[in-house]
């Protein structure tokens, strides 16, 4: 059975950062695009951040652009999201996403409907 689960969500102080982590079992995705999305209280869901299978090239949402950082480990078959200087309207339950399909190129994809497995999410909660 093919499972992402996220870790790494709790409740933490305005300014701090956060590390969250994403495993995958069931089926390797080393070749795989990855990403993480988020969706805030009310708020529709909407991406975070994207990274190709190479772990070289990676695109961030504005609201998180310079203060994010996504990274990959294929023979661990992890994903990883590490947030710095966080405020409230970080506040929201993030998910691991992963394509299906296996790439050749490094290709980037930013769209809900690209993405084929997902976790169940971690919830991260800023207090101001």
């Amino acid at each position: 059975q093919v499972q992402l689960v996220e870790s790494g969500g709790g409740l933490v102080q305005a300014g701090e950062s956060l590390r969250l982590s994403c495993a995958a079992s069931g089926r390797t995705f080393s070749r795989n695009a990855m990403a993480w999305f988020r969706q805030a209280p009310g708020k529709e869901r909407a991406l975070v951040a994207a990274i190709g299978w190479k772990g070289t090239t990676t695109y961030y949402a504005d609201p998180v652009k310079g203060r994010a950082t996504i990274s990959r480990d294929g023979a661990k078959n992890t994903v990883s999201l590490e947030m710095n200087s966080l405020n409230p309207e970080d506040t929201a339950v993030y998910y691991c996403a992963a394509r299906g399909s296996p790439s050749v190129d490094s290709w980037l994809f930013t769209r809900e409907n690209e993405y084929d497995y997902w976790g169940q999410g971690t919830r991260v909660t800023v207090s101001s």
